[in-house]
């Protein structure tokens, strides 16, 4: 291999996909990219970018139907086991196996690489070393945290020394806290091994991190190069605006995506982050004090693809008035505690949802936040303690409490196999719609979530943008006071999330009550008030701004993932456990 080829060199690749539709999807086209070695880099894009498929073409595990594709010098196309035996790939679901311990985990991924005994005894300490999973040797997969699964998954993937390291989107679905650990294990092994990583993220400020960025629009190139040269796209076009006092500043976020010369807005620190299109004044002209602020890599990113995407100022979802029938609040927590066996997962919280409030309900993986969820929604009975929804005791008249509200599980309850129509169909039908009002109501979801394209298509093909459009449609079927959201944007890319949540705000001002648990901090923002939660426990709560100076010992202007650290940090410093 020449010493100043890249490792990683694609030139012209193409790939595509035939749908069972029979509609062929161009996943990459003529895409030419260098990865160099020794460096961390970022993989980015919207949905559909082909961030995947340009990994599994990396791993050998496909072959491009065009082009040439080097990977550590070795031709992909007439070598993908020569490829294979000297990279490391994680995807985006690991194969774990629950059943087995974390010891016996590794052990069958060291059997499958070949790793020796003496290369297991050098390696499997800096394994546990660097994922801190020594202590957890012999617990079962299925029994840890999702951070310290993946933590488990990495050290899988790592049991062989690799000179390239793939992850594909490898903190989705994990807390703040665990991402961060994460990072620090993927930056050492850069640092101090001189490890080549590729990794595709979601969370565009973990692409500001790395050394070098590629980001993908629809299979193409749109840029490679520096994370700060993408920031730069942006100089001189963001600012920060006050919303009007008493004003949340998701409503003026929404006023400003209605604007042309919006390239794009997002609450930040109780004001809007606002990058205007060259040109633009806006916000100015509305009597609205701009501050300017720098570019940082995520403006960039959107400005990149602004013109390229259409983006979706057309997400209100207009509903029926909520009546209140007279209740003091939507969602009342008393004290209320959950065990499993001698395990409790929620442990004495109390907490109360105001009606058209937005709730977030934050924590780290396996904090209690899905437990307390069930248990509003009757799906779960508490040990003890009392749980009002929409003054109904959710004890006594479970059924009658879910009646009123709307549930979007972690992971999309749709069913794979039907397809747009059938699931609405199907959700309609379990709450008991009939008649003219169903197909009224089916109609209402069809045209406000836009979904007259894909009334064929099964759950199972649609991009995670629809699947989360669906689900959310779904919900909303029978016009619920109240809505749950349990993490409904992870995995989700930028574009998305925006959209979503330019529904729930939508929703919120229309006097629907939101609750929401998400792992994206900076969605924490968009909330009227916030509780944190670890160990089954709620450790703070009240207003973004509130919880936000939790974590200024840490930064002078702290961000809510700075205040979220903190806030758990110190409590596992006080109450010492083992808490994954």
């Amino acid at each position: 291999m020449n010493a100043r080829e890249p490792a990683l060199q694609a030139r012209g690749i193409s790939k595509g996909f035939l749908q069972p539709t029979g509609e062929r999807i161009q996943a990459l086209e003529d895409l030419t990219i260098d990865v160099q070695h020794g460096e961390l880099t970022a993989l980015v894009g919207p949905d559909g970018a082909g961030k995947t498929t340009l990994m599994r073409l990396a791993a050998g595990l496909m072959l491009p139907d065009q082009g040439t594709l080097h990977v550590l010098g070795i031709d992909v196309r007439e070598h993908p086991q020569a490829v294979q035996d000297a990279i490391s790939y994680m995807p985006q679901r690991f194969g774990l196996y629950e059943d087995l311990s974390v010891a016996e985990n590794v052990d069958l991924y060291a059997d499958l690489h070949g790793v020796t005994p003496e290369e297991r005894a050098q390696r499997y300490p800096l394994l546990m070393e660097m994922t801190a999973l020594g202590s957890f040797r012999e617990r079962l997969a299925g029994r840890l945290s999702g951070g310290m699964k993946q933590k488990l998954g990495l050290a899988c993937t790592l049991v062989r020394s690799p000179r390239l390291l793939l992850l594909d989107e490898p903190t989705v679905g994990v807390d703040p806290l665990s991402r961060r650990e994460l990072w620090e294990i993927v930056q050492r092994l850069v640092s101090e091994q001189s490890l080549t990583v590729l990794v595709s993220t979601s969370y565009l400020d973990e692409a500001e991190r790395c050394q070098r960025c590629i980001v993908l629009h629809r299979g193409q190139l749109l840029v490679q190069g520096y994370p700060a040269e993408v920031a730069q796209r942006a100089v001189g076009q963001v600012f920060r605006i006050a919303p009007v006092p008493g004003q949340p500043a998701r409503v003026l976020q929404s006023q400003l995506l209605e604007r042309p010369d919006t390239i794009d807005a997002v609450p930040e620190g109780g004001q809007v982050r606002y990058v205007r299109a060259p040109g633009g004044d806006g916000a100015g002209a509305q009597g609205l004090i701009l501050h300017a602020v720098p570019p940082r890599f995520e403006d960039g990113f959107m400005t990149l693809l602004s013109g390229k995407v259409a983006r979706e100022v057309g997400s209100t979802i207009a509903v029926s008035p909520v009546h209140r029938d007279g209740a003091r609040s939507a969602v009342r927590v008393d004290r209320v505690v959950k065990r499993f066996g001698k395990f409790t997962a929620v442990d004495e919280i109390s907490f109360e949802v105001q009606a058209g409030e937005i709730f977030g309900l934050l924590g780290p993986n396996g904090a209690g936040k899905t437990t307390t969820f069930r248990m509003l929604c009757g799906l779960l009975t508490p040990s003890a303690g009392e749980l009002y929804v929409a003054d109904t005791d959710v004890r006594r008249a479970a059924a009658s409490a879910r009646a009123r509200l709307g549930y979007v599980a972690q992971k999309f309850s749709l069913y794979g196999a039907l397809n747009v129509t059938e699931n609405l169909e199907f959700f309609a039908s379990a709450y008991g719609l009939r008649g003219a009002r169903m197909r009224a109501r089916i109609d209402w979801a069809i045209e406000q979530f836009e979904l007259g394209d894909k009334l064929l298509i099964t759950s199972a093909q649609l991009p995670g943008g629809y699947k989360q459009r669906l689900a959310m449609a779904a919900a909303l079927l029978h016009e619920p006071q109240i809505l749950f959201l349990d993490e409904p944007t992870s995995g989700a890319d930028p574009l998305a999330r925006r959209a979503f949540w330019a529904r729930i705000t939508s929703l919120a001002q229309q006097g629907v009550t939101v609750i929401v648990t998400t792992h994206f901090m900076e969605e924490a923002e968009y909330c009227d008030r916030i509780a944190i939660m670890d160990a089954g426990r709620i450790l703070a709560q009240g207003s973004p701004a509130q919880v936000r100076q939790m974590g200024r010992s840490q930064q002078a202007e702290p961000t809510m993932d700075d205040a979220f650290v903190a806030v758990v940090s110190r409590s596992r410093q006080e109450t010492p456990r083992a808490l994954q």
